[in-house]
């Protein structure tokens, strides 16, 4: 008996959201917790049509939304990553050029019977310049995120991620599209969205964004969430972390992150650093574990000196750290926040900066000028007593006797 080929089935098209619970409903079924500020962003933006811009410290959530607004709605996700020095050609459409340029080889071929029948020079001319119109065409257009949202023949989400890192030229792109849902190409017209894709901007508040740019957007600011939600999104996560450490977990990374870090730990990073713990079995969130783990959720060096310092006082407030180790070995030297007693009554003649180990150059030029920091030798005299005293007479006849004859 041969089998009868089975016909795809066809998902059903995403009817829209009722409600701002029933957004809260549809995004925790795809793992993501959302809070009633931001399912009622996502409300707005299905029925208003209006491009959401989230702004907010990076690992808070802003890239996830469009991914699970796409899988929620089922719609392709497209995806414009933003980097410095970004231009239009890799973020709305270019030209292939390579298909152009054989195309210029076909037509030299061709272009003795194409002005095989013309009268006279300008006929021909005018010939092959009516052809020039085949270089720009559809055919040769590569279109890139932006372009290829709006003439998509089908729904899609459009993430245009940390666009605070592209110039402000790129903003003035953008504005066409996030107002009109089109893209102007000079060369062939107009295009305008067959669907209206729900379009997401994140940004990590590295610089202001363009008031122009604001004024197209539902605007949220996404922060950190309070200890009860991000435990609740560290179950959902199940990363295998017992109940009550994931809680103390998440109380130590919010201690980490009132520290003078260059990069806070994200929520992403709380997720890896509970699964870490788990895979090594960890029965209780120890100083020594949480130090020897401590490189998941901290990246930069100076963070991770301050993260091993501050530990033993996340873990156990009461905890009763030896004096060496609390000012830096006896010797008065902080490692990270504590401030360097001796630096300060000395005035850091040596140079150096308060708990950095780096030279400080205000300190080093202030040593540069005090009096007495050379030899005698350095100024060629035996004594540096006080400068003489020059009379008015002595001076106009010095300056006199220096003057050149006209």
């Amino acid at each position: 008996m041969n089998a009868q080929p089975v016909e795809p089935i066809e998902p059903a098209a995403h009817t829209g959201f009722e409600s701002v619970a029933d957004v809260i409903d549809q995004f925790t079924d795809q793992g993501y917790l959302a809070d009633e500020r931001l399912a009622t962003t996502v409300f707005l933006q299905a029925h208003l049509d209006k491009p959401v811009l989230l702004e907010g410290p990076a690992g808070v959530g802003k890239t996830q939304l469009a991914k699970s607004l796409a899988a929620v709605t089922g719609r392709k996700l497209l995806r414009l990553q933003c980097y410095e020095g970004q231009d239009e050609t890799t973020a709305l459409y270019e030209w292939d050029y390579g298909r152009q340029l054989l195309y210029t080889q076909l037509m030299r071929e061709k272009i003795g019977s194409l002005v095989a029948d013309t009268p006279d020079l300008a006929s021909a001319v005018d010939a092959i310049a009516a052809e020039e119109s085949a270089f720009f065409s559809e055919r040769f257009l590569a279109p890139r995120p932006l372009l290829e949202a709006i003439r998509s023949e089908e729904p899609v989400v459009l993430l245009i991620d940390e666009v605070d890192r592209a110039d402000e030229a790129l903003e003035a792109v953008l504005l066409e599209l996030l107002a009109e849902y089109q893209v102007s190409v000079p060369e062939l017209g107009t295009f305008t969205a067959v669907h209206l894709p729900y379009v997401i901007l994140t940004s990590n508040n590295s610089r202001d964004l363009s008031a122009a740019l604001k004024r197209r957007c539902l605007h949220l600011f996404l922060d950190y969430p309070d200890a009860e939600r991000e435990l609740e999104i560290i179950r959902s996560k199940k990363t295998g972390l017992a109940d009550e450490l994931a809680r103390q977990l998440v109380d130590i990374v919010r201690g980490l992150r009132e520290l003078d870090l260059r990069k806070a730990p994200s929520i992403s990073e709380t997720v890896d650093w509970a699964r870490t713990l788990a895979v090594l079995g960890a029965e209780e969130l120890t100083a020594e574990t949480l130090s020897a783990t401590a490189n998941v959720v901290v990246k930069y060096d100076r963070d991770l000196k301050r993260t091993l310092e501050a530990l033993p006082r996340l873990v156990d407030p009461n905890a009763d750290l030896d004096q060496d180790h609390e000012h830096g070995h006896g010797h008065g030297h902080s490692h990270g926040d504590h401030s360097h007693e001796n630096g300060k009554q000395n005035g850091h003649a040596n140079g150096q900066e308060i708990g950095q180990g780096e030279p400080d150059g205000a300190a080093v030029r202030r040593s540069k000028d005090l009096p007495g920091r050379h030899d005698e030798a350095y100024y060629g005299t035996g004594s540096m007593g006080p400068a003489r005293k020059v009379s008015a007479d002595q001076g106009a006849r010095a300056f006199a006797s220096r003057r050149r004859p006209f």
